[in-house]
């Protein structure tokens, strides 16, 4: 079960103008289940993304890139779930141009204006056939206010479907800001998450779009972790449709982009932590925060050095504060001149470490009071700068296994 998560209220998820979302059930690796999404852009939309660092990115990534590369406009966006096109060579390009071609046949396009996504298992040839057939289901499916099932339809491991609106006003008009994501395992992006979509009606040019989303993956989900692993298909995609009657936000230089930029980092912000909190086999959700260091990367560094530890993930599963581990992920995340005289430990309320070592008024009655809750906070203080920086990460659990070890079966 998701820690403190629970599935989004349709009603409470915003329709964006402009942008129109269409659920099939293509048969990917499953039957009866939704696992094809059309996303269809009205004209004039705006599209940004950022992907995958992963050297064996998917067909689609590639494909995404070479088409958003054009700079012609996008007219739809089509995601699989239950097969990744990863790791698919040639063929799986092929397969991919396949789907986009047919898309854009049945909405007199050209398929470079077709943005490709999969999800779901790697090397494995993708089931094309089976997209086409269902395309046209999606597309007689589309509308508004469709994006509980599209969250829905997007899922893998995913015990919950993600998404969250924001409702804001920009030059006397009301502006909506929807997103949805999916990830529960395979988590450590190198710039996003592993299939993230956040839309918008406000009008905002590409190269403002693209900044905008770029603050925003550093803020949310670049500063997440279940288990280390990269994916070979992350994408996070920022859409603009301009159908809200806004002014169009050229650069950050706008008096309505900070609002707008805001809204839009707080939608993934919560999409990023909603992964955590669904994260494969995760009983805890766990904030990591890095305070006194000379530069944000430092921080980072340590951040990630606790958050990725098995060995401290499991304490936190077990409740168990061996919090030894916590001092050791600090003294190896790779700060030569780090001072550990001065470095200070917290674990929620409690000062842990100080000096050098043990705090001598820690008691650990109080450290495992705060390990047995479901949201724990660590608090690490360098003592070296300024600089902070906050990673969010889940325990690692016998589930975790488990369901890795049957994701194939």
């Amino acid at each position: 079960m998701p820690v403190n998560l629970a599935p989004p209220n349709p009603e409470d998820l915003l329709p964006v103008k402009g942008l129109a979302l269409g659920v099939a059930e293509a048969g990917v690796r499953k039957a009866k289940r939704k696992d094809l999404l059309v996303m269809r852009l009205a004209d004039g939309a705006t599209v940004a993304g950022v992907f995958t660092q992963n050297r064996f990115c998917a067909a689609p990534v590639i494909l995404c890139k070479e088409h958003l590369a054009l700079a012609r406009p996008v007219r739809a966006l089509v995601v699989n779930t239950g097969n990744a096109n990863a790791g698919t060579g040639d063929d799986g390009l092929a397969r991919a141009r396949k789907a986009c071609a047919e898309l854009a046949v049945l909405l007199g396009c050209e398929s470079s204006q077709i943005l490709p996504f999969s999800t779901g298992v790697i090397m494995e040839p993708l089931p094309v056939e089976r997209i086409v057939a269902a395309l046209p289901r999606a597309l007689a499916d589309c509308r508004e206010g469709n994006w509980a099932r599209a969250a829905e339809s997007i899922m893998t491991t995913d015990t919950v479907p993600k998404a969250r609106s924001r409702r804001l006003t920009l030059g006397g008009k009301t502006v909506a800001v929807t997103g949805m994501a999916k990830g529960a395992g395979m988590i450590h992006p190198d710039m996003a998450t592993m299939l993230g979509f956040v839309a918008t009606d406000a009008a905002v040019s590409r190269a403002a779009l693209q900044q905008m989303l770029t603050q925003a993956a550093a803020r949310s989900f670049n500063r997440i972790t279940v288990d280390g692993d990269t994916s070979t298909n992350d994408s996070f995609m920022l859409i603009a449709t301009g159908a809200a009657g806004t002014h169009t936000i050229v650069d950050e230089r706008h008096p309505d982009y900070a609002a707008l930029a805001e809204a839009v980092t707080e939608v993934a912000v919560w999409l990023a932590q909603a992964i955590i909190r669904d994260g494969e086999g995760a009983t805890k959700f766990i904030t990591v925060q890095v305070e006194g260091g000379k530069s944000e990367e430092e921080c980072t560094s340590v951040a990630f050095a606790i958050a990725h530890s098995p060995l401290v993930k499991t304490a936190f599963f077990a409740s168990d504060p061996n919090l030894g581990r916590l001092l050791c992920a600090i003294g190896y995340a790779g700060i030569p001149d780090l001072d550990v005289g001065r470095v200070q430990l917290h674990l929620g309320d409690v000062l842990v470490a100080k000096d050098g070592g043990r705090n001598p008024a820690y008691r650990e009655e109080d450290g495992q009071r705060v390990m047995k809750q479901s949201e724990i906070t660590v608090r690490v203080e360098l003592a070296r700068g300024s600089a902070q920086t906050t990673v969010w990460t889940c325990d690692l659990s016998h589930d975790y296994v488990s369901i890795n070890a049957d994701y194939r079966s």
